[in-house]
This record gives C-alpha cells, sequence and structure tokens, in this order.
C-alpha cells in the first residue's frame, strides 16, 4: 500500500536515497499504470511473509492458485551467476550451439558484471548474440532498462529482430520516433525516464541535450553495435560510450573490427568492459583478464563450420571481370596519368598544400564512374580563384580533364555496359525475381545508375533503388525493408558504403557487384558480408567490374587493387577478418596506405601481410588471431563444454495454456465480445494460431511495440498468436519474404517473455491482496507448506534460489514441523500435485487455522536455508574476493607508473569498480511461503466460509 492504492513490486533498484521500488497499480485508480516510488519520500512497510494470510480456492481445478503460483515462479529471477542458458534457447534462433557458447561467455560469473566484447567475424549472427544475452539478462531480472546504440540505417533491422525473435520490444528513437517523443512530452522532460528499452542511433545521441539526458540515467544493460567506430579516443562517439560504460551494470559492444590498431583506443575499449583487463599504463592489454571478455569466431572456424551447413552456402570464386576500357575513358585515363598522378613535367597542376593527395582524388572518382569524376572536377573548379597563378595553371589542367569527362561520360561506357551484361546473364530482368546489389562510392554514380539502369534491363524505374548516406535514416530504413521482402519491386538496389555495415541483404539476394573498388580491405570485407551471412541458402557470388585502361602506368595502379581483392578472398578463408592484414583498422587509413602504393612511395608487400604471418605477431593483431584459432576451435578440442540449460519447470505444459486459463479466470466468457466480458478468443489448433482483441489495459503495454509493427499488423485490434516455434519461424520467414509487403509477421510468437504473457501474469498476482496464499487439496498426509527462499545481494539481484517443503504431522502443535529441501522448482510444483489437472471440489474448511502454521514453516525454513545457501554465498565471495585482489594488484602495478593523470583516472575506475564488486556480496535471506497444501479429505467450507475465505482482504 503506497499513497493509500494497492501496488504490485515489480522490480527493486539501489539509489542515493535508498530504494527505488518500480510498481505496477492494483487498484482501481491506478489500475494498470505504473509508478515508481524512492524510500526516502514515500514510507515503505515490507510485509511480513510469516504473518501470510490463507486463502482457500474456490475455483474450478484450482484455476486461481494456479495462475498464482506459475506468475509466481515467472516472476522469480533466474539467480544471477547460474550460468546455464534458459529463455535464450526457447526463441527463434536457431540452436547454434556457438552462438549459445558467446551468451554463456558474457554470463560468466567469473566477471563482475555482464560484459563482453562480440567480435566474431562478419556474418556471424552478432545481432542473435546480442538477443540472446538480453533475454538471459531479463529472465535474471537484470534487464529492465535497456538502450541499444546503433548506426541509423540498422535501427530497424535491430528492432526487427529483437521482437520478432525474442519478445523484447524497444522504442525507436529515429527521426521519426524523435518527433513522437516531443509530442508525448514536455521539452524538459528527459526521454530516457520515459523509455526504459529504446534503440537510437550514434548520430542522435551526438545531440548536447541527449549527451546531458544520458550523464543521468543507469541502465542495466547497454548495447553498442559497431563499437569500432568509438575506439578513436579523440571522437564524440568515444565520449559518448565511455558516459553509458560507467551508467550501466551490463555492456555488451559488438564489431568485426574492434580496434583501430592503437594500443590505446583498444585498451579503452576493453577497459570500459573491465578496468583491471588493463594495465596502468593504460595501453597494455593483460591477456588472461582480456580473455574472458572478449568472443571472436569465423566463418571457417570449425565449431563454425560445422554447424551452419546449407543455412550459411559457401561464397563461390570470385568473379574479377577485366573491362577494357573505351577510346573516351582511355583518354581520360592518359590525361589523369601523365597530367596529374606521373607528371611527365614533375608535378601535377594541384595548388593546394597537399599535392601527392588531390589528383589520387581524380583517379578514384574516374574509377567509380565519368560522371563522380566531372563532379569532383567542377566543385574544385568553384573553389579556386582564376585571378591566381598557381590557380589559374589548376583551372586550366582540370578545364582539359572537365572536357575529356563529358566526352566519356557521353559515350558508351566499357564498365557500365560489363554490368549490364552480367545483370542480363544471371537473369536480372523484368520477367525475373533475381535481384543483385551494385556497390559504388560515389553518389554521382549511383545516381547515373539509378536513372540507365532501368531502360537498358528493360525494368521499371521503381525497379532499381538507390541508397545512400544522404537520405534520412527513415527513407534508408524503408528501401532496405524493402529489398528483403519477396514482394518488393527492388530488383536492383545500386548503394554507398553506407549499407556495408550491418546491413543484412541476403534474403532475396546472392549477387554482389562492387561497380568501383574500395582501397580499403576492411570495406571490402563488409561490403561482401551483407550477402555472404549465415541464412543465405545460394551460394553467394562476388564480381567485380576493373577497368583496365591502355594507360601502361594507370593499368599497373590498377593490378595493385586486383590484389587487394585477392587478399580479401584469403583472409576470409583462413582468418576471417581482413584488417588484420593491414593493421590499420580504419577504412581512411587502409585507403591512405594503398595511396601509397599507388603513388610508388610503398610497396603492396610492405602495406599488406601474408595471411600466415599475422597469427604470430606480437600485438593486439596476434592476440585477436589467437583468440579466433582457440575460441573457434570444436569443443572436443578446445576442451569447452556444452552448453547447459535451465531446466525450467511450469505448472502447464506450455505457454498458450497458462495465456487461455488466465483470460478464463479474468473474462467470465473470453470467447464472447468485450461488452459481454470476453475478448473474442479463438483458438486454431491446426494451424498452432490463437488471436483475440486485446482488452483496453493491454492496449496501453502494447503502445510500446515497434510503431510500423502496430500499424502493419493491427494488433490493438485484433492479436494473433503463433503458439509453436515451428509456427513462429515459418510465418518469420514468410514475412521476410514480404509477400504482404511487410516483414513483421502475421502471428508473433508466444515465446516465454511475451508481453501477453507478462500482462495475464500480472492479472494473476493480482487475485490475492497483499501478503495472502492460496489452501488447496493435494496428495499429501499431513497439512504442508511450499516455500521459496532467495539469497539476494545489495542490489537486490538473486543469487540463489531454493524451495522447501514443511510438513505438520500434528497440526493442534505447530512447532512440530519437518523441513525438507527439495532439488529444484520442478520438485516443488510436483509436490503440489497441481501441474495436472486437479479437481476442486470446493474451497477448504479451515483456512483460517491453517494461517498458525506459517510463522513456524516460515521460521523452520529460514533456519534450514543457513545452510543451503552456505555454498552459494561462499562462491560468491570467493568471486569477489578474486576480483578484489585482481584489482589490489592492479593498484600495486599502478604505484610503479609516473604517467599520473593517467594512473589517477584508471584509479578511479578500478575503485569504482570495487565499489560494485562490494554491492555484489549476498546480504539477505528471504523466505516466502506459496502455497498450502491439505490432505484430498479435507472438508469443504460451508457456503458462509467460502464466502468469507474469497473475499477477505480483498
Amino acid at each position: 500500500m503506497v499513497r493509500d492504492e494497492e501496488w504490485l513490486v515489480t522490480a527493486i533498484d539501489p539509489s542515493a536515497d535508498g530504494w527505488l521500488v518500480h510498481c505496477q497499480g492494483l487498484s482501481e485508480l491506478v489500475r494498470d499504470t505504473t509508478a515508481s516510488f524512492y524510500e526516502a519520500l514515500d514510507t515503505i512497510v515490507e510485509l511480513d511473509p510469516s504473518k501470510a494470510k490463507v486463502i482457500a480456492d474456490d475455483s474450478p481445478g484450482y484455476r486461481k492458485a494456479r495462475l498464482w503460483l506459475e506468475a509466481t515462479l515467472r516472476k522469480t529471477p533466474i539467480p544471477l551467476n547460474d550460468p546455464r542458458l534458459s529463455v535464450s534457447t526457447q526463441m527463434l534462433a536457431d540452436p547454434l550451439q556457438y552462438q549459445h557458447k558467446a551468451v554463456r561467455q558474457a554470463l560468466d560469473p567469473a566477471n563482475l558484471r555482464p560484459r563482453i566484447l562480440i567480435a566474431d567475424a562478419v556474418g556471424l549472427g552478432k545481432t542473435l548474440e546480442i538477443g540472446m544475452i538480453l533475454a538471459e539478462l531479463v529472465r535474471r531480472g537484470r534487464g529492465d532498462r535497456i538502450l541499444i546504440v546503433t548506426p541509423r540505417h540498422v535501427l530497424e533491422q535491430m528492432q526487427h529482430e529483437m521482437w520478432s525473435r525474442f519478445a523484447l520490444p524497444f522504442v525507436r528513437l529515429d527521426s521519426a520516433g524523435i518527433q513522437r517523443v516531443r509530442q508525448q512530452l514536455p521539452a524538459t522532460r528527459n526521454p530516457f525516464t520515459f523509455f526504459k528499452r529504446a534503440i537510437i542511433s550514434v548520430d542522435t545521441l551526438k545531440n548536447e541535450k541527449y549527451r546531458a539526458h544520458l550523464k543521468r540515467q543507469h541502465w542495466d544493460a547497454v548495447v553498442i553495435d559497431e563499437s569500432h567506430n568509438a575506439t578513436n579516443t579523440e571522437t564524440l562517439v568515444n565520449e559518448l560510450v565511455t558516459i553509458l560504460a560507467k551508467n550501466t551494470d551490463a555492456l555488451i559492444l559488438a564489431s568485426a573490427t574492434p580496434h583501430n590498431g592503437r594500443p590505446e583506443s583498444f585498451a579503452q575499449l576493453i577497459g570500459m568492459l573491465e578496468p583491471t583487463a588493463v594495465a596502468a599504463d593504460g595501453k597494455t592489454i593483460r591477456e588472461n583478464e582480456a580473455k574472458r571478455l572478449i568472443i571472436r569466431r569465423h566463418r571457417h572456424s570449425p565449431e563454425v563450420a560445422a554447424e551452419v551447413g546449407a543455412d550459411w552456402a559457401e561464397r563461390k570464386e570470385p568473379i574479377n571481370r577485366l573491362v577494357p576500357a573505351s577510346p573516351a575513358e582511355n583518354a581520360v585515363a592518359e590525361e589523369l596519368s601523365t597530367v596529374w598522378l606521373h607528371p611527365t613535367h614533375g608535378t601535377s597542376p594541384y595548388s593546394g598544400a597537399n599535392n601527392r593527395l588531390f589528383p589520387w582524388t581524380l583517379a578514384k572518382a574516374f574509377l567509380s564512374s565519368p560522371t563522380a569524376l566531372l563532379e569532383t572536377v567542377r566543385e574544385r573548379i568553384k573553389r579556386l580563384d582564376a585571378n591566381t597563378p598557381d590557380d589559374a595553371r589548376e583551372i586550366t589542367a582540370l578545364t582539359s580533364l572537365e572536357h575529356l569527362a563529358a566526352t566519356a561520360e557521353a559515350s558508351e561506357s566499357g564498365k557500365y555496359s560489363a554490368l549490364v551484361d552480367y545483370l542480363k546473364s544471371v537473369k536480372v530482368g523484368g520477367s525475373s525475381t533475381e535481384r543483385a546489389v551494385v556497390f559504388a562510392e560515389r553518389v554521382p554514380t549511383l545516381r547515373w545508375l539509378k536513372a540507365s539502369l532501368p531502360k537498358s534491363l528493360g525494368l521499371k524505374p521503381e525497379n532499381v533503388a538507390i541508397l545512400h548516406g544522404g537520405l534520412t535514416d527513415v527513407e534508408q530504413q524503408e528501401i532496405i525493408d524493402s529489398f528483403k521482402q519477396a514482394s518488393s519491386p527492388i530488383r536492383v538496389l545500386v548503394t554507398g558504403d553506407v549499407a556495408s555495415e550491418g546491413v543484412n541483404l541476403h534474403s532475396q539476394c546472392h549477387e554482389l557487384i562492387h561497380f568501383d573498388i574500395p582501397w580499403s580491405l576492411i570495406r571490402i570485407e563488409q561490403r561482401n558480408g551483407r550477402i555472404d551471412r549465415y541464412g543465405q541458402k545460394v551460394p553467394p557470388q562476388i564480381t567485380t567490374l576493373l577497368l583496365t585502361p591502355t594507360d601502361s602506368k594507370f593499368s599497373g595502379d590498377l593490378k595493385v587493387l586486383t590484389r587487394l581483392l585477392e587478399r580479401e578472398h584469403e583472409a576470409h578463408t583462413a582468418l576471417g577478418d581482413v584488417a588484420s592484414l593491414m593493421g590499420k583498422y580504419s577504412v581512411k587509413a587502409e585507403e591512405d596506405a594503398i595511396r601509397d602504393v599507388l603513388s610508388g612511395q610503398k610497396t603492396l608487400e610492405e602495406q599488406v601481410q601474408q595471411v600466415d604471418d599475422v597469427a604470430g605477431l606480437d600485438s593486439i593483431e596476434g592476440f585477436l588471431a589467437s583468440l579466433m584459432r582457440t575460441q573457434g576451435a570444436r569443443p572436443e578440442d578446445a576442451g569447452i563444454e556444452p552448453v547447459e540449460v535451465v531446466p525450467e519447470a511450469r505448472l502447464y505444459p506450455d505457454d498458450v495454456t497458462f495465456l487461455r486459463e488466465a483470460l478464463e479466470e479474468a473474462y467470465i466468457t473470453p470467447g464472447a465480445k468485450e461488452s459481454a466480458n470476453g475478448v473474442e478468443w479463438r483458438e486454431y489448433p491446426k494451424d498452432s494460431i490463437v488471436q483475440f482483441i486485446p482488452p483496453k489495459d493491454l492496449k496501453q503495454r502494447l503502445s510500446y511495440l515497434p510503431q510500423s509493427y502496430l500499424t502493419d499488423r493491427k494488433v490493438t485490434e485484433l492479436f494473433k498468436l503463433a503458439t509453436t516455434k515451428a509456427k513462429g519461424k515459418a510465418l518469420l520467414a514468410e514475412a521476410l519474404r514480404g509477400d504482404d509487403h511487410t516483414t513483421w509477421p502475421e502471428a508473433h510468437f508466444l515465446g516465454p517473455l511475451h508481453p501477453v504473457l507478462d500482462w495475464v501474469s500480472d492479472r494473476a498476482l493480482s487475485t490475492l491482496a497483499r501478503n495472502q496464499v492460496f489452501a488447496v487439496r493435494a496428495d499429501v498426509e499431513h497439512p504442508t507448506v511450499i516455500l521459496v527462499g532467495t539469497l539476494t545481494n545489495r542490489r537486490g539481484h538473486v543469487v540463489a534460489t531454493a524451495y522447501f517443503k514443511a510438513e505438520f504431522p500434528n497440526p493442534a502443535n505447530p512447532e512440530f514441523c519437518l523441513v525438507q529441501t527439495l532439488e529444484s522448482v520442478g520438485d516443488a510444483i510436483s509436490q503440489t500435485g497441481m501441474h495436472g489437472t486437479p479437481i476442486n471440489k470446493g474451497p477448504v474448511a479451515g483456512a483460517i487455522g491453517l494461517e498458525e502454521l506459517i510463522a513456524p514453516a516460515v521460521r523452520h525454513a529460514e533456519a534450514t536455508l543457513e545452510g543451503v545457501f552456505e555454498a552459494a554465498t561462499q562462491a560468491t565471495h570467493d568471486r569477489i574476493e578474486a576480483w578484489t585482489q585482481r584489482s589490489e594488484d592492479w593498484k600495486d602495478d599502478a604505484s610503479l607508473f609516473t604517467q599520473r593523470s593517467v594512473v589517477r583516472q584508471l584509479t578511479s575506475e578500478v575503485t569504482a569498480e570495487q565499489r560494485v564488486a562490494e554491492a555484489m556480496e549476498p546480504t539477505r535471506q528471504l523466505v516466502r511461503p506459496l502455497v498450502v497444501l491439505v490432505p484430498f479429505d479435507t472438508p469443504t467450507a460451508s457456503p458462509t466460509q467460502s464466502a468469507f475465505t474469497a473475499t477477505e482482504g480483498i
């Protein structure tokens, strides 16, 4: 009772002002609203379980008691340090052991908190691993407030995966989402206090207003997708991630290229996960500590290759097609070579400060298309002053180049013709469903291809889509979403490198063409990974079009780029990671290095290592390569035990039975219309589908589901649910084909974390008033109380649970109590006899008298609990002591360094982690009665007693 209203406590958090208690309203005025109360502001009185009231259940089949007990068990978190998996294995994700191992590593009790860098190579399913980890955190009571930060073009994709596969709804704060927030909240309101689970782009977070909001928020979990963008310590993104890392319990970083080659940047990234994993110099990784925090495998790691099978078709041998330049293109190439790249008169006409850089900018634009070169030339001319001699000389040279480029643009392009021929050869055309992704770096090239390809291929304008960074986040998401659907009109997606990171384009496509070649191995790998990834059923074909001018020097330059493509393919097979070959770990740095090769300052061998040489390096590259070898090994080779699963027991055979009975209890006739106290519940067992009309209180909860899902599927009008994983997978696969123009499934899978189940669980819990338990008949000789004991730490997290049976052979002497520790929750359920179809012949007589058994049952169970939890307490204490010792060793090492500013900063972070460690110590034991069991022959209460017991306390 708070402020004269009844509330159901859903979670508690420690705060500077004592406990912060999160509640769901139960009484009429606050029903189905949520609120949080600070201990310092409101009087919060803890209930005494030993004074619980006993209520005789008069419902058919003890339905009320069964529902209440089921809901209680669902709401009881799995212990914090249990490394076994639970709900993540019951979702719509293929049961891949290598992904499960990533989840287990994140939950490893050896880590102080769930913190991990998922550095798996492109295509292994990092998003699914993220979803699994978050699902497990939610089941452990550690995932109430979650923030996901991604590049803006993958916002929708991440949101879609989290909801469709894991039933985790996130409010998407893209430009449209931000606008909705502004309509709902005052301008001064912190949106992160309003939305418990949000997904937002890193670009949005750069806004100063949101940075200020972030500093005042604490999260249960934060996900940073494509976290390599945060490795540059001088960037705003790095500042944002640093803020978030300090303000969250669980931290998940994800990147296939997790560092930029600078030891201090990579060290800072690892230090965000755990500061003691970095030496006090701020640069050196303590490898034994860091191994617990990083997981890294690739496509051809034995354990991965053995599992993915036909669900990830092997890439075909790449096609590097040499395309003779047209006469007009040869003229441009010769001009570029003799005047700009390898000037016969000593220096190029460029009048700027860096005479080496701009000529290659021109060359790169030309290799994309004459159209791109024209725009680059014209933009440069606009910035020059014809009255300055040096500028005038450059303008003359640029004007000559402009004329040649314009002629080339107007004439037939050899590379364009090759593209059209290739697309026709793979059946991309008006009468075919085949598709292709065409990558090019320059936006003018994309626009030219978008305008030209429809006519050349016999397509309509809507059959060719264009994607680039100049589009809004909503426009980008709409195009990507459409391309995934079978019903999409798009046959050719021409895209810039905005789609090279994180975007899945493989569901309907297995052809990818590089219209130009990135001067970066990382970028090549990222592009290829859009169709070469898990779930690709058709062998992906990577094709590159290589322009070959007659100018010998220019053609020689292009051979360098050809060898880049070859090295990428070698690394893809052997390492699953191309970034280590050059050791630059940024696209720009790799481009600069290749420019040095093209200009003759370095050789390719100097800039790009051989695949076999990488693993032996005494560096970050070597460390990550060694992780790739050991973590990617088969279980029998690496000594890794198979992933264990928590055997969660339930009173109901499946979730839909629980949902059905909850609705039958809440509504007189669930199948009737809402006006007749129903929700129009319908079941289609042969189709594994159920449906109903959500009532008002559920609609409020559903408002936090993805907006596009609510719009496309109109679930607030009619909610359809798939009741089996097989049906859920089939409908999701069907939706991803987009046959009805949406990627949201027709019926959402009723998984264990579904909001509908949470809703009916809260309704079931509200059938009893404060501190009450049901009395039911069961197969027992004497009155028996089933109890649950929990051990929690100072942060309110459950460290261990235990179940007990307290028997009373002589109810007249309640102090004679026999307590037995039950082996599991399943054993506790079995003791109740309510997991089947019990028959209730009427409410038990003498329910009030049974209350005398509660206090001794609780007291005797508490005495037993000391020994039961001793091992869990000691194990937790040992882990904290081990971490504390590591932190003390770290501080001893830090005292040897003289770089005081670095040491002070790191010491502060380690000290903060020590406070976290102290809060992990188990501090409180609590025993609660769950149900009172009486023998089958216990008499039925009289009508007067029945009426009394059914209404008492309500």
